[in-house]
């Protein structure tokens, strides 16, 4: 049992900048989350699963995982591996195992139309309960809260994700929040970065009308620091950002202004998507930027579940997400969807979401790391969690293969944020952050809503309670 002297130290170096985010050691847990914990053994045998290992290999059946203290110790055919008689075991005939998600836009605060809301208590819960292990929360409009948060999940004290926290927006001129940070110099870019790096981010986020003068600041001092930057942009293009040295990019084609003809230098166009639906992904403009984030290493971060909301006629969310979302919340969702359905056009086209797709898939063709995040903002109906989930299913209507669009949410974004050797996909020697769910979604990709059990570093954390636990939360806490 720990002291209380070691869990202050656990504390402290949980908050230094650039100490190592995975915890060696398991914290003692409290009340609270032993509350959601449904397996909790030493040693730990899943037998008789499919497993998709997160490499983007073929699923194999009738698999037997071993897990000894929180870690992978072994995986192979059931009866290949010598189960001790110790170990508890727990038949998974019927269910598949993946590694547990790495979300690379998944926010704590949620948005609708008209609302914006710190969920403190929602949006861990749903990450956890969505088979969400490690996030990056990919811009805040209350770091602090995000930073508290991530101390709390880290001590044992909330259930959660593991965290890397961003810092707050960083943008031009009139920002659409007030929580988001305008930079108006060099200089002030620059003591920015040294505020949030001294304060515990370990990643910072451009906005849309970020100018490339502060833009190069802050990639320069980041990196000075060993922060990384990534960039939901408009003012400045996915080739620009690549040529100041920027780490990741967001949103894919809904986010890039190469391709804008009108565009003028440092500026956000008014219609920045504007003939995007008939663009061709293998022209030579196109494949010009895939080469340059290629070269460069420069992951593009996939956010369709956020982008299929303003697509008219595409599903609702799910009645569990519903369910999640306060009374008020859902009337306003629903509401929107109704204007959107119903209205002359939306938004956003059903061509230019295939548009987007058909980038994504080119794009990794051309050998880009392509990660992926929920992004619950918009008109509030991608939810923390369950939007994750959804991206799996719009990945494969994108054209990847369920085992690729799994690697997408796991392994890939292991390796932008630097864990793969601990996390992302099963192999002996990694945590065992798993997720088990029932059925086979390789075979029908709606299973992967069949959540039953999420693993984070070999303790079981129980979907279902975890859901009804903020049942009618979600805008609200």
């Amino acid at each position: 049992m720990k002291t209380p002297t070691t869990r202050v130290l656990a504390f402290l170096i949980a908050a230094v900048p650039g100490a190592s985010t995975l915890a060696q050691e398991r914290p003692r847990l409290s009340g609270l989350v032993r509350y959601f914990v449904s397996v909790d053994a030493p040693l730990l045998a899943l037998t008789h699963a499919t497993v998709i290992d997160g490499t983007g290999t073929a699923a194999v059946s009738d698999q037997t995982i071993l897990i000894r203290d929180g870690r992978i110790q072994a995986m192979g055919r059931a009866g290949a591996i010598e189960i001790p008689e110790s170990a508890r075991v727990i038949d998974l005939s019927g269910h598949t195992v993946f590694p547990g998600f790495v979300g690379m836009h998944n926010h704590t605060y949620y948005e609708t139309q008209t609302r914006t809301v710190q969920l403190d208590v929602s949006a861990p819960r749903l990450y956890l309960a969505g088979g969400v292990t490690t996030i990056r929360t990919t811009g805040s409009i209350s770091p602090y809260s995000e930073i508290s948060l991530k101390r709390a999940i880290d001590l044992g004290e909330v259930p959660g994700p593991r965290m890397f926290i961003t810092g707050p927006y960083l943008t031009g001129s009139q920002p659409p929040l007030r929580a988001m940070q305008t930079l108006s110099s060099v200089e002030e870019a620059r003591r920015t970065v040294n505020y949030w790096a001294d304060e515990g981010a370990t990643w910072l986020k451009f906005y849309t009308t970020v100018n490339r003068a502060n833009m190069k600041a802050v990639i320069d001092e980041a990196h000075r620091r060993g922060l990384k930057v990534t960039g939901h942009l408009c003012s400045v293009t996915f080739r620009e950002a690549v040529a100041l040295g920027i780490d990741n990019l967001e949103h894919g084609l809904y986010a890039n202004t190469d391709y804008v003809r009108t565009k003028a230098p440092d500026a956000c166009p008014a219609a920045n998507v504007e003939g995007y639906d008939s663009l061709d992904v293998a022209s030579a403009s196109v494949q010009q930027t895939f080469r340059d984030l290629v070269a460069n290493g420069v992951a593009m971060t996939s956010t369709l579940a956020v982008f299929e909301q303003y697509t008219p006629h595409r599903p609702l969310a799910s009645q569990r997400a519903l369910d999640a979302m306060s009374p008020e919340v859902r009337a306003e969702y629903l509401a929107t969807r109704n204007a959107i359905d119903s209205g002359p056009a939306g938004p956003l086209s059903e061509r230019l979401l295939r548009r987007a797709m058909e980038y994504e898939r080119a794009f990794v063709r051309g050998g880009g790391i392509l990660v992926a995040g929920v992004d619950p903002t918009g008109i509030g109906g991608a939810l923390p969690g369950f939007g994750d989930q959804r991206n799996f299913e719009l990945l494969i209507e994108a054209g990847f293969a369920p085992e690729m669009a799994i690697r997408i949410l796991t392994l890939n974004g292991a390796k932008v944020l630097g864990i793969d050797a601990q996390v992302g996909s099963i192999a002996p020697g990694k945590d065992a952050d798993l997720v088990v769910v029932r059925g086979n979604p390789v075979n029908t990709p709606s299973d992967i809503a069949n959540t039953v059990t999420v693993f984070k570093h070999g303790v079981g954390y129980d979907s279902a309670k975890l859901i009804a636990s903020v049942r009618g939360a979600v805008g609200i806490r």
